[in-house]
């Protein structure tokens, strides 16, 4: 049963884009970090003999996304989430940006919001690069930001701000919607990664632990007085070689549900906090 005291609380969903395909980790490590990862997680039983070859076969397959399939869930499920593609490339994003226009314009095309997963964050002249690129490639004139790794640094916002962002959405931690020059900050308070790992490099908690804990930190958002949560989710791991992963976003989505939250994105909220 909805809970009277937040009956007006708010979901924010957004998906990061770190991969398209296998083939674009030819020339770095990120695929032995991976076979690396996969047989930890076997070998201590987090990931079943099924998931294990599922990712083998996904190796094979060269596909390390799955930004349709979640957009078909989400379509299902009538959450207007927004995707943030990358047009840079560093720290293990390295698809090029004949791939990332063709996905935005998917994604946008589908009726779903999509921003910069930014990789520079240090010098302003290539935090605008990038802002130039992304609004060339997708058509879009306004758009935010989240940078990639949640990199920043105490001017990060600042220079994302002057490049001309609406949003952005890196600063992990619970608090309000604030602003920055123009630009409106939503921290993200939920993030996947975080909640199932439990401070490792792999799966460490069980999918019910997991789900546990990112309710326990929802009701934290929710003691503060939040009325916005927001929650990010990769869409690589919405697969059954993730199953653990994918099964999170659904029970996330659905305990929402049940709590009669309202999903909704982060243009939808700006001019709530444009007056700050």
């Amino acid at each position: 049963m909805q809970n009277a005291l937040y009956f007006n609380m708010k979901v924010i969903i957004s998906h990061d884009i770190d991969h398209i395909s296998v083939s674009e980790h030819f020339t770095d490590f990120i695929i032995p970090k991976f076979l690396v990862r996969m047989q930890i997680e076997l070998l201590l039983g987090k990931i079943s003999a099924k998931e294990y070859f599922l990712r083998y076969k996904n190796l094979l397959s060269n596909k390390w996304n799955n930004i349709q399939e979640l957009m078909d869930y989400n379509e299902k499920q009538n959450i207007p989430a927004t995707f943030f593609m990358g047009v840079n490339q560093g720290v293990g994003l390295n698809y090029g940006l004949e791939l990332a226009e063709k996905w935005t314009k998917k994604i946008v095309s589908r009726g779903f919001a999509c921003g910069v997963h930014g990789i520079a964050y240090l010098k302003s002249e290539d935090i605008e690069k990038e802002y130039t690129t992304f609004k060339e490639i997708s058509g879009l004139g306004d758009f935010g930001i989240r940078m990639h790794y949640l990199r920043s640094d105490k001017s990060t916002l600042e220079k994302l701000a002057s490049a001309g962002y609406l949003f952005d959405s890196t600063d992990y931690r619970i608090a309000s919607p604030y602003k920055v020059g123009e630009m409106v900050e939503f921290p993200l308070h939920i993030m996947e990664g975080y909640m199932l790992e439990g401070g490792k490099k792999y799966q460490n908690n069980t999918l019910e632990k997991a789900v546990q804990l990112t309710i326990e930190r929802v009701k934290k958002v929710q003691a503060q007085g939040q009325e916005l949560v927001t929650i990010l989710f990769h869409d690589r791991y919405f697969d059954n070689s993730f199953l653990a992963w994918k099964k999170w976003y659904i029970q996330v989505v659905e305990y929402c549900k049940a709590e009669g939250f309202e999903f909704t994105d982060y243009a939808s909220n700006l001019i709530n906090h444009r007056h700050l």
